[in-house]
């Protein structure tokens, strides 16, 4: 794309000396990076940010003088994307649903420092064309007991062999979140991948798990599928729908980047236009790139229901937009609106 060859002017925010150096030397040999400034605390990053007017913001989890989430918060009024640098801390997703763009993982001694830069150089590309979102409208109020909120689907032979697959990148933690949230506790057997560093895809299946009616973990290779389990596919593993029998599980390997990601939402939808001989349905989300719409498509000539969020509420409609424009959507909707449009699809089954 045309628009990626633009300088991107980032402000660092880190309180410590030694992350700050490797991140502003790392992000200053990239030649679309530039980095107009950093910030040790709270107050110097909101000064700098009135000063400097950055384009994208990086932002340190934990700080000194005020929490992460809370700074975030602030920082959200001047319309800025945050992209979070975070350890392993669930702190990461309470900042995602306040504003956060997205986020990258230090380094931890299980990858370089180059590769740290590398992939935060790629987020903040995708966050400088992304869009700022604090709140999701008529949000569904949380359910403590199952089918409290959202009405049971009831027996239905068709609903119990159904499979539904989801796929997300940027923005699509909290947008997955307003469709889940959406669905009742018997939905259909459900296999989610959402573009995410090792460690983070137990955490978030475990969020979504307390927030929604139905049961979701992440997945563990053999897993098998039926109504009211969602399974989250992990991180660095390919997950793939597989048939034994007229039973169908899921197959969780390594393997090479698909469509440059691992897990990958075409692998996962080209394994469901290949095996599932039974109704399904295909969900593709907000994020940069095109993951996921050449599966949408195989899984939509193979008779499957596709539906794609919409651009008006996707955070960055890079694939949805492409599924949409190879023909792989049948229907757009924004994240908050999806899980009716699958609703009602479930029910004229």
């Amino acid at each position: 794309m045309a628009f990626l060859k633009r300088v991107i002017r980032v402000l660092v925010v880190d309180d410590s000396a030694v992350a700050r150096s490797y991140i502003i030397s790392g992000l200053s040999a990239k030649t679309n990076i530039q980095v107009v400034g950093s910030a040790i605390n709270a107050a110097d990053a909101r000064r700098k940010v009135q000063e400097i007017r950055p384009d994208v913001i990086t932002l340190d989890v934990e700080m000194p003088d005020m929490s992460g989430i809370d700074l975030l918060k602030k920082l959200l009024v001047y319309q800025i994307p945050v992209i979070l640098v975070s350890s392993l801390n669930l702190r990461v997703f309470d900042a995602l649903e306040n504003g956060a763009v997205d986020f990258v993982r230090k380094p931890d001694g299980s990858q370089s420092k180059d590769e740290f830069i590398n992939t935060l150089t790629q987020k903040i590309v995708v966050s400088a064309y992304a869009k700022v979102r604090t709140s999701y409208p008529a949000r569904v109020a949380q359910t403590s007991a199952v089918g409290e909120t959202v009405p049971l689907l009831g027996p239905k032979l068709t609903l119990d062999q159904m499979v539904i697959g989801l796929g997300a990148s940027t923005g699509g933690t909290e947008a997955t979140l307003e469709v889940m949230k959406r669905l009742p506790a018997d939905i259909p057997a459900m296999v989610i991948v959402q573009h995410m560093p090792p460690g983070f895809t137990k955490m978030y299946a475990e969020r979504l798990n307390r927030l929604c009616a139905m049961e979701v973990r992440e997945a563990v290779d053999g897993d098998e599928l039926h109504r009211g389990l969602a399974l989250v596919a992990p991180a660095d593993f390919q997950c793939r729908v597989v048939r034994i029998g007229n039973r169908y599980r899921v197959a969780c390997k390594p393997g090479d980047r698909v469509s440059g990601h691992r897990p990958s939402v075409d692998v996962l939808f080209q394994s469901m236009a290949d095996t599932v001989k039974t109704k399904m349905a295909g969900i593709i989300m907000t994020g940069m790139g095109h993951d996921g719409s050449d599966g949408l498509l195989a899984m939509r000539r193979a008779g499957a229901y596709t539906i794609g969020q919409d651009r008006e509420s996707s955070v960055v409609y890079g694939m949805p937009m492409v599924a949409f424009d190879i023909g792989a959507v049948q229907i757009q909707a924004s994240c908050e609106n999806i899980a009716g449009v699958l609703l009602r699809h479930l029910k004229s089954l």
